[in-house]
C-alpha cells in the first residue's frame, strides 16, 4: 500500500472554471461563479462613530409636505383662521400672549394641540428653525385662473405676477412675499417643471400667502391668452431683445412674467408677451436672482403709478385753487 497524500476538498474555495477556450486569436474567459461560502466583506463603521452622525443629515425640512413652522408663519395662519389639522408647540410658547387666545380658538375649531419638548419639534421639522412651533395644514387651495382674474379686477389697474419655470421654492417664496407686500393681486405658476406651494415657500413668504392668491395652470400660454382677453398687458422680463424697464410706460391692468434663473423665459412664453423689458446692469454680473428681478420690476411699476397719482393730486389741487 503506497502512502499517497489525500486530496483535500476546499469547500470555501471558489469553483474553478473550465480551461480557456481559444477562438482564433481571441481568448474567451469563462464566467466565474461564486460559491455560497464566498461572501463579500461588509464594511462597518467603527463603534465610536456609529452614533456620531446627525439624525437628520440634510438638516432641512421636506419640500413637499403640509408642514409650516416658525412663529410668524404659524401666527399668520392662526390669525387668518386657516384650517390647521395639528399644532406642535412648546409649553413656553403656548402661554405666550400672542398665541394663547389663538391656540384656544384653534382647539375649539377642532385643531389638535400637542404640547411638546423642543427636541420633538427638531424631529418633526428635521432640524429646521422652528422657533418653538409647527403646524400641519390642509393642502394649499389654488385658485382657478378665471377666479383669479375676477378677483384681481375688483381693484383699479391690477397687477398679476406670472412665474415661468421657477423651480427653487426659496425664490418662489421670496417672489410671493415681495408681490404681496408691494400690492400685486396674485400669482400664476405652471403645474409642470416648477415649484408649487410647499412648506418652504410658506416659510419664506413670511405669511404673505394668507393674503395672496395663487393659481396653478396646466398650460401657461393659454393662461396668458386668457389674461390678454381680460384686458391685461403682458410684460415679460428678458435680457435680449427688450426695452429698458425705466423707458416703458406701465398703465392699466398688467401681467409681469418672471423667468427662471439662467434659462429665463421660454420662447413660447416670450411669444405670448406684448412687451419684453430688461433691467439695465452696470456691473460684471450678467443676471439677477429671479426674486430680486421681480422685486425691482414691480417697484418700477408702482413707482410710476405713485408718481402719476401724486401728479393728478397736485393737478386737482391746482384746479381747485383757480
Amino acid at each position: 500500500m503506497t502512502n499517497q497524500p489525500k486530496k483535500i476538498n476546499h469547500t470555501n474555495k471558489a469553483k474553478r472554471g473550465k480551461p480557456l477556450k481559444i477562438k482564433g486569436k481571441r481568448v474567451v474567459h469563462p464566467i466565474r461563479h461564486h460559491s455560497k461560502a464566498e461572501v463579500k466583506p461588509i464594511s462597518r463603521q467603527p463603534r465610536s462613530s456609529q452614533h456620531s452622525a446627525p439624525i437628520f443629515p440634510e438638516n432641512k425640512p421636506p419640500e413637499d409636505n403640509d408642514l409650516i413652522y416658525g412663529r410668524h408663519p404659524v401666527l399668520t395662519a392662526l390669525e387668518s383662521q386657516r384650517n390647521l389639522n395639528r399644532i406642535w408647540i412648546t409649553s413656553r410658547l403656548r402661554y405666550d400672549p400672542r398665541f394663547h387666545h389663538l391656540i384656544l380658538q384653534a382647539k375649539d375649531n377642532g385643531t389638535v394641540i400637542d404640547e411638546v419638548e423642543p427636541k420633538r419639534l427638531d424631529q418633526i421639522t428635521e432640524g429646521a428653525n422652528h422657533q418653538g412651533i409647527a403646524a400641519q395644514v390642509a393642502p394649499y387651495a389654488y385658485l382657478e385662473i378665471e377666479d383669479l382674474i375676477l378677483q384681481a379686477k375688483t381693484v383699479n389697474d391690477p397687477v398679476i405676477v406670472v412665474a415661468d419655470g421657477i423651480t427653487d421654492p426659496h425664490n418662489l417664496g421670496a417672489i410671493i412675499r415681495t408681490a404681496e407686500a408691494i400690492g400685486a393681486q396674485g400669482l400664476v405658476i405652471p403645474q409642470r417643471r416648477a415649484a408649487g406651494i410647499t412648506s418652504t415657500v410658506v416659510k419664506v413668504s413670511a405669511g404673505a400667502l394668507e393674503n395672496f392668491s395663487v393659481s396653478r395652470v396646466v398650460n401657461l400660454s393659454r393662461a396668458l391668452e386668457q389674461l390678454k382677453e381680460a384686458g391685461f398687458w403682458i410684460y415679460g422680463t428678458a435680457s435680449t431683445g427688450s426695452e429698458p424697464i425705466h423707458t416703458v410706460k406701465f398703465s392699466g391692468p398688467i401681467v409681469l412674467v418672471i423667468g427662471a434663473e439662467g434659462e429665463g423665459l421660454s420662447m413660447l412664453t416670450q411669444r405670448s408677451c406684448d412687451v419684453l423689458v430688461s433691467i439695465p446692469l452696470q456691473g460684471k454680473t450678467p443676471s439677477l436672482n429671479a426674486s430680486v428681478a421681480s422685486g425691482m420690476a414691480l417697484y418700477e411699476i408702482y413707482r410710476q403709478r405713485l408718481l402719476n397719482t401724486h401728479y393728478l393730486d397736485k393737478l386737482q389741487t391746482f384746479s381747485l385753487k383757480k
